[in-house]
């Protein structure tokens, strides 16, 4: 009988060692988990600030783009462009006084 006491708590000796070791390879690997999680999280919040200066700036430029289109279109106008001389440069056509204003 006592040899059957000496394998029993050997084989639940060996089975408190085996249950150790898988707990400490549970704990190690759900630590690495939680670091890769929380390290992908940090990025995803980097990444997504970066996107909203980048669409931020992507607007500002498409106002932009749009004001000066307009001017563009405001140039190819014979008569903006005469008023514009008129006012800025101070040309009149012939025939017509200019009207100073201070």
């Amino acid at each position: 009988m006592a040899t059957a006491t000496v394998n029993k708590s050997t084989v639940v000796s060996g089975a408190k060692r085996r249950y150790k070791l898988w707990m400490i390879f549970i704990v190690i690997f759900m630590g690495w988990a939680a670091y890769t999680l929380f390290g992908q999280m940090q990025q995803k919040n980097t990444t997504h600030t970066k996107y909203i200066e980048t669409q931020a700036q992507l607007e500002a430029a498409r106002a932009q783009s749009q004001d000066l289109q307009s001017q563009i279109d405001k140039l190819n106008d014979p008569e903006y462009i005469s008023q514009l001389a008129t006012k800025e440069q101070g040309m009149v056509k012939e025939g017509e006084k200019q009207i100073f204003s201070n």
